[in-house]
């Protein structure tokens, strides 16, 4: 729930600012009615008056500005008193911050003012507005309705009469009848309430109706404003985000702190806590009583701190626009939720370990600089390392089968009809001593095979129990009738079903079908099944008895590739009607011609 500090008094414990007091040069003598005859008055009429002297510099004669904010309980008779003759005098509180005003109290010693205007700051002095205006005559002095003609009117007679003379009260209150506010923190409340200083303008003095012609003291001794209490009622401003404000090391300050809660922080809760920026901030709904509380941002626990981004949230359809900062752990993203580069993701532990990103560990000589991007060492989220030509291995150590000398480059292909010693390149002879593997097609670059995730991009993971060899290389063992690019006649009856450019990036003997991994990177037609710019695979369906397929697909080299598709199983086929061609820039332009003209 939206929550509300208690009220207290603001003035406790701060001392106003005037611009006179009295005796602050030199002892003054001054003059009063005392309170008893005033209170109690009798038809013979006020009684006697008494003076005596006032000096600032005196203890027992002064009465300074913070007489007026000392406990009035405490110090009922203590006061702070103008210097003699003054029309125009002002007291100004100033607070250190901002806080809510309920209600103003201030008790006068002399007869109150026959005008006055308590005006508030929001911006620490630099400028202010009214409150209210005071005065006997709101038409003639001010030039406004009084409001007890007028309700809502900013200015008020009723505080202005010189009767009583003493202990006369002037009441504002910020939250009356005229001023409905529903919701006390929503704009149209702050402007009202919130104030950062409060100052009374004291512009006409007026006299007691008790002064007669036959008063024997000069009249200017009684000639100076003086308040025995200023009564500031309000609170901390806290947004409703805290129902207390911070204790204070004098007794009885209110302090402009809050103790915030709703995962809120600040002096006045006017923003959410570090990690907990997933939304925006709103401040506690009065009316309804919503707290809107802060939001934690998803980190993982690899970051101490998070910002709110719009246009995350606005990408996210507004359910989420927390950014993590400063991820730790050799983590990065908006939610620290990726390894950075030079670090892939421990499976076996949670995201939110500190373990979770473990280093690369790929061969220098043997792993490729160029991969899919600039600043992979190895892939973020399985660890495998990009080879060079004709280097296998999930470190990328040792040469593919049918490969060998090891080195800066790469390896070499063996110049045999088999494989060959990885280290002198001498072929083996016979087959007796040499397993044969039956692998559909290619040489090999580290075997990829698709694993499950919950992202968005497919995720790719090492089995490291298949060798191949590479039927480009050898055609001798592998020998395919390949498809070409006819008339534009011949191409549209094909009826292809998706016309792609892919890397290929492995393949595999499944035993009872082939499939081969590529990297989808332009999609020149798709029918039912859909095919990203992605990993996926294709499904060779015409084999030989030396356990390739045709036609030749061969690992690290771009193809276009034209077929067939099964939309029960969305699965892409290649087989011998299948278009397989090196991709050439010249050939992607006139397949695309093709498409969008010459088939209808």
């Amino acid at each position: 729930r939206s929550c509300n500090p208690p009220v207290g008094n603001l003035a406790t414990g701060r001392t106003p600012v005037t611009l006179t007091t009295c005796g602050q040069n030199s002892t003054e003598l001054y003059c009063f009615y005392p309170d008893q005859n005033l209170l109690h008055q009798l038809s013979s009429g006020c009684g006697q008056p008494r003076c005596t002297k006032c000096n600032a510099n005196q203890p027992d004669n002064s009465h300074l500005p913070a007489d007026m904010t000392d406990d009035f309980f405490a110090n009922p008779t203590s006061w702070w008193q103008s210097a003699q003759g003054v029309h125009r005098e002002e007291i100004r509180v100033d607070f250190e911050t901002e806080f809510y005003l309920t209600h103003v109290i201030a008790v006068f010693k002399s007869p109150r003012p026959a005008a006055m205007v308590l005006e508030r700051s929001q911006d620490h002095g630099q400028t202010w507005r009214p409150y209210k205006y005071f005065s006997a005559n709101c038409t003639a002095t001010f030039g406004l309705q009084d409001d007890l003609i007028e309700e809502g009117s900013m200015c008020t007679s009723r505080y202005s009469d010189a009767v009583p003379c003493t202990r006369g009260e002037v009441i504002y209150r910020a939250l009356s009848p005229a001023n409905k506010i529903e919701d006390p923190y929503s704009p149209e409340a702050q402007d009202l309430l919130k104030l950062t200083n409060l100052r009374l303008l004291l512009l006409k003095r007026q006299e007691c109706p008790c002064h007669t012609s036959g008063l024997v003291e000069k009249p200017q001794r009684f000639a100076h404003y003086a308040i025995y209490d200023l009564i500031i009622r309000g609170s901390c401003f806290c947004n409703g985000h805290a129902e207390e404000c911070e204790l204070a090391n004098r007794t009885g300050v209110v302090q402009g702190k809050c103790v915030c809660r709703h995962n809120t922080a600040g002096d006045h809760c006017e923003r959410c806590a570090p990690l907990y920026n997933d939304q925006p901030w709103k401040p506690g709904d009065g009316k309804t009583g919503a707290p809107n509380e802060c939001r934690k941002c998803r980190c993982h626990n690899h970051a101490d701190s998070c910002h709110f981004d719009l246009s995350v949230w606005l990408a996210s359809g507004k359910l989420s626009g927390g950014v993590c900062d400063n991820c730790k752990h050799n983590t990065e993203g908006h939610r620290c939720q990726r390894c950075k580069p030079g670090y892939y993701r421990d499976r076996g532990k949670p995201m939110s370990s500190a373990e979770v990103c473990k280093p690369c560990t790929c061969q220098p000589m043997g792993s490729a600089n160029a991969t899919f991007s600039r600043s992979w060492r190895c892939h973020p989220r399985t660890g495998f390392c990009y080879c060079k030509p004709g280097v296998a291995g999930p470190n990328c150590d040792r040469c593919l089968m049918g490969y060998w000398g090891f080195g800066e480059n790469g390896c070499r292909p063996c110049d045999c009809a088999r494989d060959c010693d990885q280290h002198t390149g001498n072929c083996f002879n016979g087959y007796d001593n040499e397993p044969f593997f039956n692998i559909p097609i290619g040489g090999r670059i580290p075997d990829l095979v698709q694993t499950p995730t919950n992202e968005s991009e497919e995720e790719w993971k090492w089995n490291d129990h298949e060798q191949g060899f590479s039927a480009l290389r050898h055609p001798e063992k592998c020998v395919c009738k390949e498809k070409v690019l006819g008339s534009v006649t011949d191409f549209c009856q094909m009826k292809y079903a998706y016309v792609i450019k892919a890397r290929i990036l492995s393949a595999h003997d499944k035993g009872t079908h082939a499939e081969v991994v590529v990297k989808v990177k332009k999609v020149l037609k798709s029918s039912k099944v859909k095919i990203a710019r992605s990993n996926r695979s294709i499904y060779p369906e015409s084999w030989t008895n030396r356990g390739c397929t045709c036609p030749i697909l061969n690992p690290g080299t771009d193809y276009l590739i034209a077929g067939q598709e099964d939309s029960r199983t969305s699965k892409l086929l290649v087989n011998m009607n299948s278009l397989v061609k090196p991709w050439k820039a010249y050939l992607g332009k006139q397949v695309s011609d093709i498409l969008r003209t010459g088939c209808k």
